[in-house]
């Protein structure tokens, strides 16, 4: 196994890990609104997209009603999955093909 395959693999559980936070955030912070209780800042879940956890927090948003009636977030996420597909094939297209 060489470095390459060491990096993927990091790189792999590094998105998969926060992936999972980002699809398990916006189910917490619903339930925490529901009973009246303190909330994740709405900073700390923009921040798990730009991570890398967009997808998965955008899947959760619709799955679990949750933030979708704010612009800011309705907007906001799919920008972020934008920006990132737009990094990822920049670095293919540049570094990898």
């Amino acid at each position: 196994m060489d470095i390459k395959d060491v990096l993927l693999y990091l790189l792999w559980v590094y998105l998969g890990i926060v992936n999972v936070a980002g699809f398990i955030l916006p189910a917490v912070d619903k339930r925490r609104a529901k009973k009246d209780r303190w909330r994740i800042r709405e900073s700390t879940l923009f921040l798990i997209s730009a991570l890398g956890g967009s997808v998965a927090m955008y899947i959760s948003m619709r799955l679990f009603h949750h933030k979708t009636k704010h612009k800011r977030f309705m907007i906001g996420i799919p920008v972020i999955i934008v920006l990132q597909l737009g990094a990822v094939f920049a670095v293919w297209y540049f570094f990898i093909r």
